[in-house]
């Protein structure tokens, strides 16, 4: 409902280890990866050091640190703070647990001259990482309060633009084909339109990689005001669009020279709908069943009757 807090403990604090000492060390690569664009400039320049280089980091005292990013040893303890740590130790010790699992920290970004037996192997490793950053930050606590709100709904909506306008689609797709009333909207205006006629009950998904996307926020706020659901999927946490749905679930997915944000995180955003589409047809197991069958049947009568061979003399 419109002023509720959010249920799904989304937030800058969502992914801290059991000690509360900060990100968790199997997703704190990723987590500040998704939370980048958020970052003031000067913490923009500490983060990415992480990004590029997390063990040399986690071997830098913050003198060190402070000469290579070229900020003051202040801005490198407040960006520890905005990470969720006590401070630069802390962060240092999380880093260094990262560092641990070495095959997680290889840059493996696509070259121009790399061959393609490599761009295989460069593109299946970004693939998988991007699937086990994203399985590290999938609670079946908030994935729970997602499946519920959509099990009950009336009407689904889905609103995403560019490569998350895919996602969009592929979650009211597969929401369909098991008797759900859902819809996706890549353009804005439509999305409005749909939005405001939402009812208290009815759920409304915002895909964005970013969280800053203009026409996924504005429609999604629509719909939290018609008093309808409102959920999240996107990379950062401490997004426009993470702060205003009520339930977030994070993706991941790392940008590259040859892969952008959007690109990248899409395997992520998949992985997340197939995992709402699963909870919802394990809920609904007896009307999803049903439903696949008549789907399945009608699409195959039609491709029977309408094949090359059928129309012959």
């Amino acid at each position: 409902m419109p002023g509720t807090p959010r249920q799904s403990g989304a937030g800058h604090n969502q992914d801290v280890d059991d000690s509360g000492n900060g990100l968790r060390a199997d997703t704190l690569v990723a987590t500040v990866r998704g939370v980048l664009p958020s970052l003031t400039p000067a913490a923009q320049t500490v983060a990415r050091l992480i990004l590029e280089d997390p063990a040399t980091v986690a071997r830098s005292t913050i003198t060190e640190l402070s000469a290579a990013s070229g900020t003051s040893e202040a801005t490198i303890v407040r960006t520890a703070r905005l990470l969720g740590f006590a401070g630069y130790p802390q962060l240092r010790l999380a880093l260094a647990a990262a560092a641990a699992q070495p095959d997680r920290l290889v840059p493996g970004d696509l070259a121009p001259d790399d061959p393609l037996s490599e761009v295989i192997q460069k593109v299946a490793r970004a693939e998988s990482e991007a699937i086990n950053d994203t399985v590290a930050q999938l609670t079946s606590e908030r994935l729970g309060l997602v499946v519920e709100a959509i099990v009950g709904a009336r009407r689904i909506d889905a609103y995403g633009v560019g490569a998350s306008g895919l996602v969009a689609e592929d979650v009211a797709q597969k929401l369909l084909r098991i008797g759900l009333s859902s819809h996706a909207f890549q353009d804005a205006h439509l999305a409005l339109t749909s939005a405001v006629l939402l009812k208290p009950g009815d759920v409304a998904i915002g895909i964005s990689t970013s969280g800053e996307t203009p026409d996924v926020i504005e429609p999604l706020t629509r719909a939290r005001e018609a008093g309808a659901t409102t959920v999240a999927i996107t990379n950062n946490p401490r997004s426009s669009i993470a702060e205003l749905a009520e339930h977030v679930l994070i993706s991941a997915g790392r940008e590259t020279e040859f892969r952008p944000g959007a690109l990248a995180s899409r395997i992520s955003q998949l992985l997340v709908v197939d995992c709402v589409f699963v909870g919802v047809a394990q809920r609904t197991f007896d009307s999803s069943q049903e439903a696949l069958a008549s789907t399945r049947r009608a699409v195959k009568e039609f491709t029977r009757r309408t094949s090359p061979a059928r129309r012959q003399p």
